[in-house]
């Protein structure tokens, strides 16, 4: 078990390099994990070998013992395909856990937003007990502020190691992608050197904070009807039309088969219009229909999210309830639709 957990901690770390190693640490830290996990991104590359596999032997191999019968160029040619295959594979995976770890980033950000106005209130009510400002900010760390009291509990540690208090908050606040907490401490700490009222400072980013919420707050009230509307278009209007579509689609084929069939002479010679094969597959253009719903709904789903939240990212639930929404109506209008057109055509 040792020598695995070595041997995939190993082949996680020959795929980072030296220089990108602190920051990858200081980035996995923002999203609360302490260490690199170095063992699961080997693991991680082991896993990424079946797909790759798959791919190769039942989608590349055959094309190349087409393309060629020498065997030198045909192991050449496999040698690139795996290459490109799998480099393809451990970028997406790649890129789905940056996005992973970037979301748990942005939702510890969002936690620690919400919980600040409480955290600042209580600081303040220590201040104007008479406690100095460290002691102030230290007594206030509380379990019920999560990942805030977290990141200052760390800050503590770091003064209680020598470094300034302002130093300290600066570098928690540097941390994170957060307006909202770099304003408010650097107003605190600005304060703080100014030698004022730091209690009255904090009570006036307090309710700057509060009054920011509930303007978010009645701005996103605002825009329902933009996301009503986008919601009525990807889940009813965009699936109703690729239905029609197709429906319109099938007719036009069995019309002219049917034409076609008895098109010989008399009077389907005498018509004005001509009906030629239509060269589109049914299937096919279901099956783009799919896919583009699909592109619509998680386009929808990120519009929706800076229109609800301010962000992609605060919003990214929308999406898959997008797509199973839009699917199930598609797949229910496909059925519906194609009884009853079926009906009034006389095609079935």
């Amino acid at each position: 078990m040792g020598f695995s957990s070595q041997l995939f901690e190993g082949i996680g770390k020959a795929f980072v390099f030296d220089r990108m190693r602190p920051k990858l640490k200081a980035y996995f830290a923002k999203a609360g994990i302490d260490a690199v996990p170095y063992s699961s991104i080997g693991i991680l590359f082991w896993l990424s070998i079946l797909p790759v596999a798959y791919i190769f032997i039942f989608k590349v191999w055959g094309i190349i013992i087409e393309k060629s019968q020498s065997l030198p160029v045909q192991f050449l040619m496999a040698l690139l395909a795996w290459a490109i295959i799998h480099g393809a594979v451990i970028a997406a995976a790649v890129v789905l856990l940056y996005s992973f770890i970037d979301l748990r980033i942005f939702n510890r950000t969002k936690k620690m937003e919400a919980v600040l106005p409480d955290f600042l209130r209580l600081v303040s009510e220590n201040l104007k007990g008479g406690m100095p400002f460290e002691k102030s900010l230290w007594s206030a760390i509380k379990p019920e502020f999560g990942v805030l009291s977290q990141e200052v509990r760390l800050a503590a540690k770091r003064v209680m190691t020598g470094t300034d208090v302002d130093e300290a908050i600066t570098s928690f606040t540097k941390k994170y992608d957060s307006p909202m907490l770099k304003r408010s401490f650097d107003l605190i700490v600005e304060g703080m050197k100014g030698g004022g009222r730091v209690a009255d400072v904090i009570d006036r980013v307090i309710d700057t904070i509060e009054q920011t919420k509930e303007l978010k707050a009645d701005m996103a009230a605002t825009n329902l009807s933009y996301v009503i509307f986008v919601v009525v278009i990807v889940i009813i209007v965009a699936p109703g039309l690729f239905t029609l579509s197709f429906q319109f689609l099938t007719i036009l084929q069995n019309i002219g088969s049917k034409l076609g069939e008895s098109g010989g002479g008399g009077a389907a010679s005498a018509m004005p219009i001509s009906f030629g094969n239509v060269a589109i597959d049914p299937q096919k253009f279901k099956d783009f229909s799919k896919y583009a719903i699909m592109v619509i709904a998680l386009f929808a789903g990120m519009i929706i999210s800076i229109i609800t939240k301010g962000s992609i990212k605060g919003g990214i639930r929308f999406i898959p309830f997008l797509f199973l929404g839009s699917q199930i109506v598609y797949a229910i209008g496909m059925s519906v639709g194609t009884s009853i057109f079926a009906g009034l055509t006389g095609f079935g």
